[in-house]
């Protein structure tokens, strides 16, 4: 028998099976149902073992070409089992170009052919799968799923034990070696990278995605207790703050759930309802909340070292700054509504529009008053009146991907704090299901890339880290309840809003209400140290009108959404706006 070699290892191991394993006359394979599989090839013998009869067949092949076929160049075959260190998503360990494709695509990692289950029996011989534990209570029947490899425990919760087995793999192996299988790691075309770092990817770690949500989850589940018939949800939020990326000391600053905005008829002109209950902007709130107490810890100078804050020397039009290296991270169970959720994930639909007159794509949509979902936006001056709306005319609200889109512009601290710290911008956004990069991409940042103009510094436009996490939330198909809870870093216990009316399930003032802040902000221009202009003369509406850049930067984000004709945004009625601080 002859056999002749190339001079890349590409195929070896298809070559092997085919040429031994196909060729009747030249092998007697041993029928066995071990997983130690001895071969004969013309009459000489070679032993293969692994986990399983294919591996261990292939091991017996690779063992018999070895002996019998002189490669050129030196090259060799590729070990079937690297070490465990190894990135199986680098290039480095393979031999030649055409391999490589199969790894890397535009210096873009790509998700392993091979499913993670069998990759991580592969890679590691100490592997353990034990279904700890069946949990119903949230969101259909979840089970869980925790690997053991090395004596290192790895969980994954899935709406089946498969699914669940699935994820346990993916988290140890992203852990382990470093391998995804992020959605971030195939984009349908390839995204731009972060204006503030110069790294391959604007994936955030799979590990530190996984630490986020899980971080809220359990956060959740712990603030939850005492009140669980409140805990019934179809989206859950949170934010999650890191000092230095130390994801070991992560803290959690807010928790929120809710899919609903206030109707008409119970809007404010004092400022005491919450407008939108959505979970994504509940958690922002509260982050906000926890702004300005972290601003009162510098009131004090006993307590002014413990602030996220500190004395801004740089700029003087920004009395305070965020310490460095303090990052915020938002965690959505599910793509926010609006853009970003606007299309099938199981097709691919991100084709040419087949009609060009129409922009499929990018457009700004609005939630509509004590429902769910969101509808493009009319071609309208952008003004809702008080009296058209309590005549009847629908309530509307800005998309939460509209929404995520503007804190990527003005900053998530809000106008008021505007005048007291720099903007301040979320790192990352970490979904816990349907993640399409492009459409996510596109919808928090990407549509108004190449039109937003005229920002005065050192407000940008901010392209934060994306990523999902590693156990899947499953569909929810129940139905939506009218209540939202909210819970920030410093609470007793959460508060229980309904969602129709904005107010607390007691009919109480919720704590994050813009009346709540104003009187916060009235707090700190007193008491605050380096603040010039102590008195509040004016109304809320104006106060935020006084906040000049923060307005022109908001003034810049919507003519660049009417620049790449994609809508205009639309206001709340101003009468919400009027109201003062109380004496």
């Amino acid at each position: 028998m002859h056999f002749k070699a190339e001079n890349s290892t590409k195929g070896v191991w298809e070559y092997a099976i085919k040429v031994i394993f196909l060729c009747p006359t030249s092998l007697i394979a041993t029928s066995s149902t071990s997983k130690h599989q001895p071969q004969k090839v013309d009459g000489q013998k070679y032993i293969g073992q692994g986990r399983s009869k294919k591996i261990a067949r292939i091991e017996a092949a690779a063992t018999a070409l070895r002996s019998f076929i002189q490669f050129k160049d030196g090259a060799v075959l590729t070990p079937l089992k690297p070490a465990c260190n190894l990135d199986f998503t680098s290039d480095e360990h393979l031999d030649n170009d055409s391999n490589k494709s199969a790894i890397s695509v535009d210096s873009q990692k790509k998700v392993p052919d091979k499913g993670p289950v069998m990759l991580l029996y592969e890679l590691f011989n100490d592997v353990h799968f034990d279904c700890s534990t069946v949990d119903g209570a949230q969101n259909n029947c979840r089970f869980k799923m925790t690997v053991t490899v090395n004596n290192s425990k790895f969980d994954g919760t899935g709406p089946s034990k498969k699914l669940a087995k699935n994820a346990a793999a993916k988290a140890a192996l992203a852990s382990l070696c470093n391998i995804s299988y992020s959605p971030m790691m195939h984009p349908q075309k390839a995204l731009p990278l972060p204006l503030d770092d110069k790294t391959t990817s604007m994936e955030l770690p799979q590990i530190h995605a996984d630490i986020i949500g899980r971080l809220v989850l359990e956060k959740f589940m712990e603030v939850i207790k005492g009140q669980e018939s409140y805990s019934r949800r179809k989206v859950l939020a949170g934010i999650v703050m890191t000092e230095n990326m130390n994801f070991s000391e992560a803290k959690v600053i807010s928790v929120s759930t809710g899919t609903k905005c206030v109707s008409g008829e119970h809007m404010s002109i004092n400022g005491t309802v919450l407008n939108d209950s959505h979970a994504e902007i509940v958690s922002r709130r509260c982050l906000m909340k926890y702004l300005y107490a972290q601003l009162d810890l510098q009131c004090n100078q006993t307590t002014a070292n413990q602030s996220i804050f500190v004395r801004n020397q740089e700029n003087a039009q920004y009395p305070y700054k965020l310490k460095t290296g303090v990052h915020f991270h938002l965690y959505i169970n599910t793509a926010p509504c609006g853009d970003a959720r606007i299309f099938s994930p199981h097709e691919n639909d991100s084709g040419i529009d087949k009609h060009p007159n129409r922009k499929a794509r990018g457009q700004l949509r609005t939630k509509i008053e004590s429902g769910e979902g969101t509808i493009p936006v009319k071609s309208s001056d952008g003004i809702q009146t008080w009296d058209g709306v309590l005549e009847g005319q629908r309530l509307l609200t800005m998309s939460c991907s509209d929404k995520i889109a503007r804190w990527n512009i003005v900053g998530i601290q809000g106008s008021l704090l505007a005048s007291i710290v720099e903007p301040i911008y979320l790192h990352s956004i970490v979904l816990g299901s349907l993640l399409h990069p492009e459409h996510m991409y596109r919808a928090v940042c990407g549509r108004i890339e190449k039109s937003i103009q005229g920002l005065p510094p050192p407000y940008h436009l901010n392209k934060p880290r994306l990523a999902q996490v590693t156990s899947s939330e499953p569909r929810n198909q129940a139905k939506a309840p009218n209540f939202g809870i909210n819970w920030t870093l410093g609470d007793k216990e959460v508060e229980v809003v309904n969602s129709l009316t904005g107010k607390t399930v007691n009919n109480q003032i919720s704590r994050i209400t813009k009346q709540m802040f104003y009187r916060k902000y009235g707090n700190l221009m007193k008491n605050l140290p380096g603040i010039n202009e102590r008195k509040l003369t004016t109304d809320y509406g104006q106060t935020k009108a006084k906040i000049k850049d923060y307005q022109i930067a908001k003034r810049e984000l919507f003519a660049a959404f009417r620049r790449e004709d994609l809508g205009n945004w639309l206001k709340k009625p101003q009468e919400q706006d009027e109201f003062a601080l109380p004496e």
